[in-house]
């Protein structure tokens, strides 16, 4: 493996046997090395296999002048998160992640802390990621000595959410939470009730609505399956009717706001996910 570019002392790049571009980290890996020599493959720590040549080129131009101990950060946080998720998680994460802790700890030094209007969401929605921002903090904290705000912790989390969806942008994640909570207020107004946000099948709901709006975020379409439900969907609109009543007004808003009907199908979904989690209260 030769080098193709010395970032810095610490990064440089490579490509694979396929003529992808890899960025490597280590200590000292760049260090009087030159373009065409071999790596020096004993003092690689981490290589950064990205999805496309155009990605790495950006990662390159973000970690360039970045100490090696953020970059090292980055990495051990995404490890931690796997551990924590199972969902596959985009490799852009690398780039997005470490960009932000960079510019957090460059923002505390300055004594500029940023709050985010979301952190209640981000936590009641996503507990798992909101948990991977909180060990972020420790780690950081733990590694540097420096002492983030609690907000920090949820706008790494939104890092992950987006890194699950994989093809959204931070604004449309942004939006996709704003819009989760929308539908949940609508549920409770409509029932008149708290709902259990420690239940399975809050979770379930929550998860629901972001995968729904990230279809119709994205334009990745909606695919149904045809007439064959039709009946199931009239003896569950019929047995279930103030339930349904509910899916119909969060339809009617999806419509208004992001100019989508919902078709029949996914109605019956919500109504479903709508009963499991208002059963308690209503009964």
């Amino acid at each position: 493996m030769k080098i193709e570019k010395v970032l810095n002392n610490n990064i440089i790049s490579s490509l694979d046997d396929k003529g992808r571009e890899l960025v490597l980290m280590g200590k000292g890996l760049g260090f009087g090395r030159k373009a065409g020599e071999e790596v020096d493959e004993a003092k690689v720590e981490k290589i950064f296999k990205l999805d496309s040549n155009t990605e790495s080129k950006h990662f390159q131009e973000i970690i360039e002048n970045m100490p090696i101990e953020h970059l090292r950060l980055t990495t051990e946080i995404v490890k931690y998160a796997h551990e924590i998720i199972t969902t596959k998680l985009s490799r852009s994460i690398y780039v997005t992640l470490s960009d932000h802790i960079n510019f957090a700890i460059d923002r505390f030094h300055k004594n500029q802390n940023m709050s985010n209007q979301l952190k209640t969401e981000i936590k009641k929605f996503y507990p798992l990621e909101y948990q991977i921002g909180l060990k972020s903090l420790e780690m950081i904290k733990s590694e540097l000595g420096i002492e983030l705000p609690e907000d920090e912790a949820a706008s790494i989390a939104m890092h992950f959410v987006n890194a699950e969806l994989d093809n959204t942008n931070m604004n449309q994640t942004m939006m996709i939470t704003k819009m989760i909570q929308n539908c949940m207020n609508i549920v409770k107004y409509h029932f008149k009730i708290e709902i259990d946000e420690e239940s399975e099948y809050y979770s379930r709901f929550v998860t629901h609505l972001k995968y729904l709006t990230y279809r119709l975020f994205t334009g990745t379409g909606y695919e149904t399956h045809g007439e064959e439900d039709e009946e199931l969907f009239e003896m569950i609109t019929k047995k279930y009717a103030n339930e349904y009543k509910c899916a119909k007004r969060i339809a009617l808003f999806v419509d208004k706001e992001l100019h989508f009907t919902l078709p029949d199908e996914e109605l019956m979904y919500l109504t479903i996910h709508i009963r499991k989690i208002t059963y308690k209260k209503t009964t």
